[in-house]
């Protein structure tokens, strides 16, 4: 029996506490000295759209009442969401009534876990991984099962692997996926995607597959398990693409069967995702040249530290395909990421994540950077990494 105790021991999501010794060590700063550079939190420097932020402006000035929403969301929202599916990814169609709204990618995993999975039931992902998957299912009394990939296969997981897994331990109940990915960045090819789709359906393994990064793709676009599986839960969010995160609004495209429950539970658990959120996220949908300035600012970003991180310690890089994340092999320097990470901020006031926040073990020797914050800043980090003494 689950007991409330073990819920609350679930491990801490550590980059958390990293932005909390970054804000701490920036407090503590003299007037005028240079600032913390933060390379560790997939925050966009970038904020909201304009268009969203005076969307929202004007429903607030109006004196909309701004109150609850259907708990799926509002109507105009989910049919924004159906357009967006038609548009970007070539004519896939969903329908509303399979949309959604969530408070944000987090409000999305739960419910997905919730709806689709028992306590006890077995979700397979790959390591390194996402801390809150692992995290959230501890919570739910669910298992993760945890496997371990390579840079051989872009830390993405293979039909091999699920195949070595079942005829090892059985089969998972689940299979949660992520192109791109976070922490390393790498994506799976839409054949990939659709192979491990179609061994999931064939197979009974729910697939959850987690889109939050989807547009920000630098050599092949992004493909959706929509396009591929009825019985996959696909989650995306406004957080990332559209830079949206302290709105916290996102949402889940959901299997027919699974529809039913997981409207009865964000009935009791949400209501709904904050209304004013709702309207802004919309009005995001039509911001596209601002949201395309920003992709070009990311992928400076991410063209510079590939070229200059290796110069200033760190070259050992994973493929950057996607996100905006490099994951470094540091092993040659060092095997406590956590220790690695205090001191490069203590000795650089650069701040970046350990790896051991995505992979218990392996984890030790990487650390992630995040190349979404300011431009100015991404290309000054690599000029005081390299002050690091080895």
């Amino acid at each position: 029996m689950l007991k409330r105790g073990a819920a609350a021991a679930i491990a801490p999501f550590l980059v958390m506490d990293v932005i909390a010794r970054a804000n701490a060590r920036q407090a503590a700063l003299p007037a005028g000295a240079p600032g913390i550079i933060h390379m560790e939190v997939g925050q966009p420097g970038t904020g909201a759209p304009r268009g969203a932020v005076e969307a929202a402006s004007r429903a607030m000035l109006a004196g909309e009442p701004l109150g609850y929403t259907e708990a799926f969301g509002r109507r105009s929202l989910r049919e924004a969401i159906c357009r967006h599916y038609a548009s970007f990814y070539d004519g896939v169609t969903v329908e509303p009534g399979r949309i959604a709204v969530t408070t944000g990618a987090s409000g999305g995993f739960l419910l997905a876990f919730l709806s689709a999975f028992d306590i006890g039931d077995r979700i397979a992902m790959v390591s390194p991984y996402y801390p809150p998957y692992l995290n959230i299912l501890h919570a739910l009394g669910m298992v993760p099962v945890v496997l371990p990939a390579t840079e051989a296969t872009r830390f993405q997981p293979t039909v091999a692997m699920l195949e070595q897994l079942a005829e090892q331990d059985g089969l998972p109940d689940g299979l949660i996926v992520a192109s791109p990915c976070n922490p390393a960045g790498t994506m799976l090819a839409a054949t990939e995607l659709a192979v491990l789709a179609q061994w999931c359906d064939t197979h009974g393994v729910r697939l959850v597959s987690d889109e939050i990064y989807h547009g920000l793709t630098w050599e092949m676009p992004a493909a959706t398990a929509a396009s591929f599986s009825d019985t996959a839960i696909v989650i995306n969010s406004f957080s990332k693409y559209w830079s949206m995160t302290g709105w916290r609004v996102g949402w889940m495209v959901l299997p027919l069967d699974l529809v039913g429950a997981a409207e009865r539970l964000k009935q009791n658990m949400f209501i709904s995702a904050p209304h004013v959120s709702q309207v802004a996220a919309e009005a995001a949908f039509a911001c596209t040249a601002e949201i395309a300035a920003n992709l070009s600012r990311y992928r400076r970003s991410r063209d510079f530290l590939l070229q200059h991180l290796p110069g200033a310690g760190f070259p050992s890089l994973s493929p950057a395909q996607g996100a905006f994340y490099l994951y470094a092999d540091i092993s040659a320097r060092s095997g406590d990421s956590l220790s690695f990470a205090n001191r490069i901020l203590d000795e650089t006031g650069v701040a970046v994540t350990p790896g051991v926040d995505f992979d218990a073990g392996r984890g030790q020797g990487f650390l992630r950077f995040s190349y979404c914050g300011p431009e100015d800043d991404m290309r000054n980090a690599p000029s005081r990494l390299a002050l690091l003494a080895h």
